[in-house]
Formats: structure tokens, sequence, C-alpha cells
């Protein structure tokens, strides 16, 4: 998909509805100092180009009764494309699984993964993953204390910097 030219308002608009997704699109163009029309226009166009990709809501994880997060780093056992494609689908493919990257280094793959506590960890850790027979070998970091999560993309500086 070919990147589109990101003007100021456009990057007003990325930020505001990171904030809130929910914002109405007459406050929205109220915020960026357009009238309604021309602001749903550069909204839609943002989200054909991939700008945008979804809304959706915020859940705090411990009032939903998901209090453990763990970054499980996973290496890919025999390595060749076939087996990573694998273990990346069944990654993605866990519900628990919020996040997934490849990555280089000692590990393969990095998993954000949250559950309800470290029981559910251990099932999910021996009932799932460790029976993948393209799963060469896991470690497991848990997370001690939620500093920052979702936090949303600095868009606006990262466009800044490129003009």
């Amino acid at each position: 998909m070919p990147q589109i030219e990101i003007d100021a308002k456009d990057r007003m608009i990325i930020d505001l509805l990171q904030q809130d997704g929910r914002l109405s699109n007459v406050d929205l163009a109220e915020r960026i100092n357009l009238s309604p029309s021309p602001c749903y226009r550069r909204v839609k166009r943002l989200e054909d180009a991939g700008v945008i990709e979804n809304y959706g809501a915020r859940i705090n994880r411990h009032r939903a009764g998901l209090g453990l997060t763990v970054f499980t780093e996973v290496k890919v056992e025999r390595h060749n494309r076939t087996n990573a494609d694998a273990l990346g689908e069944a990654l993605c493919a866990l519900p628990e699984v919020v996040s997934c990257f490849m990555v280089s280094g000692t590990a393969d793959f990095m998993a954000e993964i949250v559950v309800a506590d470290l029981a559910a960890y251990e099932r999910l850790l021996s009932e799932k993953l460790l029976t993948l027979p393209m799963v060469a070998d896991i470690r497991s970091n848990f997370a001690l204390r939620s500093l920052k999560i979702d936090g949303p993309l600095s868009v606006s500086q990262t466009l800044k910097q490129r003009e």
C-alpha cells in the first residue's frame, strides 16, 4: 500500500483519535478547526490508506481479571521458513497472546501473553506452547509492574521529523 502525504491536520486527527476513538466527527472537526465534511474526508482517507486500521476499547487488565503479563521468548526448532511461519501463526492464534514479534537476538519470537494468574500461564505453557513441534526453547519473563501499556504512537513527532 503506498504511503500517503500526511499534513499537520492529519497528524492532529491521528493524535486526537488515539486519545479518544469515540470522538464524533463534529467534535473532531471542531478541535482541529475544520468543518465536518472535510474532516470526515480526511479521516476516511486515513482509514482507506491503512494509517488508521481499527477502533477499539482499552481494557484495564487487572480489573478484567487478567493480572499476569508474561513476555515469552520462543526459539524455533530446526530453523527454516516453514517452521518459523508455522510458529508465528500458532502464537498469533492463541487468544492469550496480545502481541507477537519476530525478533533478532537469542530468541526468534517475543510474545506478550496476558492471563489471569501463574496457574493459567502454566496451563498455557504446558498444554499449548510446549506441545508445538516447532518450538525448541521457551524463556518467560514476568512483568512485576506495568508502567505503560498501549501508549499512543508518536506519529506527530515522527512525521514532523520527515518534513
